[in-house]
């Protein structure tokens, strides 16, 4: 199905979530720059410098190698599903049914994201040469949002990507918002940025804040689930509650309750 402009909705399905992803975490380097909104750093620059193992070049160049994989994956996805789709394109559809998809392909992500991210921490093998490669940032900021091993990428993103498409029923053209939406939602989990009416921030517990918590060494067994909900973390009891602080210096500091300090 292509849109009026001559450009088929499966190749925007495929693109306009990378264009998102860098217009938005490009935002967000914008915003950092700012000396004005060093109060609202959850680390310190010093931090991001010091702390992180990998250089910021690596990271682009392993997010741009991720993209191109889940847009490989995309085109195909797209090309085997396209016979089914195309016959339903031109009818549009109600702002419920779209609702209805959306909230499916949410919690798909979500159960599928929360329960293979805690595999990766559990299988000593997987954290130590899969998953270890996105810890190797300490301190989370926007655009390392997808700097993962390509088989996890694979594995968590794309396959959890195209399972949310599948099990919601969502058409292609319904796809570019739904997946620029989840661009967008993961970009800012891992934006380090604590800013005032973020209605990310204020809609959902799922946020930069509390996905800082598990990047640091005493959360790195909670706050599994992303990028979406933390239904699954308060269910199997990795729910880490924290408490958002100032920090000397500037900024704040996501720190566990103190019941929590001890389990």
């Amino acid at each position: 199905m292509a849109m009026e402009f001559g450009v088929s909705d499966e190749l925007l399905g495929t693109i306009v979530p990378i264009v998102v992803y860098w217009l938005y975490s490009g935002l967000y380097v914008v915003l950092g720059s700012f000396n004005q909104l060093e109060n609202y750093r959850l680390h310190s620059r010093k931090d991001e410098d010091e702390k992180n193992l990998v250089s910021k070049p690596s990271v682009v160049k392993g997010v741009l190698l991720q993209q191109f994989l889940q847009a490989i994956v995309a085109i195909l996805l797209f090309t085997v599903t396209g016979t089914d789709t195309d016959a339903n394109a031109d009818q549009p559809l109600s702002l419920i049914v779209l609702a209805r998809q959306f909230l499916i392909a949410m919690f798909v992500m979500d159960a599928w994201q929360y329960f293979m991210h805690r595999y990766m921490h559990h299988n000593k093998f997987l954290y130590r040469h899969i998953h270890s490669l996105h810890h190797r940032l300490v301190v989370p900021y926007a655009f390392g949002a997808l700097y993962n091993h390509p088989v996890e990428g694979l594995l968590n993103d794309t396959i959890g990507g195209a399972l949310s498409f599948l099990l919601s029923g969502m058409s292609p053209r319904a796809s570019i918002f739904f997946f620029s939406f989840a661009t967008i939602k993961t970009v800012d989990d891992h934006c380090g940025l604590w800013l005032p009416g973020n209605l990310f921030q204020v809609l959902f517990k799922n946020n930069t804040a509390y996905h800082d918590v598990h990047h640091q060494l005493y959360g790195s067994k909670y706050n599994f689930a992303q990028p979406f909900f933390v239904v699954w973390d308060r269910i199997l009891g990795t729910y880490m509650p924290y408490t958002l602080e100032k920090r000397a210096g500037g900024g704040f500091e996501a720190r566990p309750k103190k019941d929590h300090k001890d389990n």
